[in-house]
């Protein structure tokens, strides 16, 4: 989600991001997820998108305003993607009411605590 609120600022997690700046709800994350989000956005297909500087400032924003839990521990697979299973470790040591996000392997799971919404979803919620 918050990929996508910086390289699309028309989108629902844009608007959510703004939300979230202006006290609507709180953000967690974790060193781990701190590290992805920048580098993600530091990759070479976003620099016509993105200056280094901005991706740097946001990821500071992100960092300053956000909830800071510890890197989760990983208990069992649940994803499809390996790589997505300690945002759900993270949502559920952190004990939030959900999980926002736009990948389809984490949205598409069904059974999973706490649920999963797609950033449309939890915008509609607020």
């Amino acid at each position: 989600m918050l990929i996508s609120a910086l390289l699309s600022p028309c989108s629902a997690p844009a608007r959510l991001y703004l939300l979230w700046l202006g006290g609507e709800f709180e953000l967690v994350v974790c060193p781990h997820l701190l590290e992805e989000l920048e580098g993600v956005l530091r990759r070479a297909k976003f620099g016509d998108l993105v200056t280094p500087d901005e991706v740097e400032e946001f990821v500071d924003v992100v960092r300053r305003g956000a909830i800071t839990a510890e890197n989760p521990v990983i208990a069992e697979a649940v994803s499809r993607d390996p790589g997505d299973d300690f945002l759900v470790a993270l949502a559920q040591a952190a004990n939030v009411d959900y999980l926002v996000s736009g990948d389809k392997d984490l949205t598409s799971l069904a059974t999973v605590s706490p649920p999963v919404l797609s950033p449309a979803t939890f915008l509609d919620l607020l």
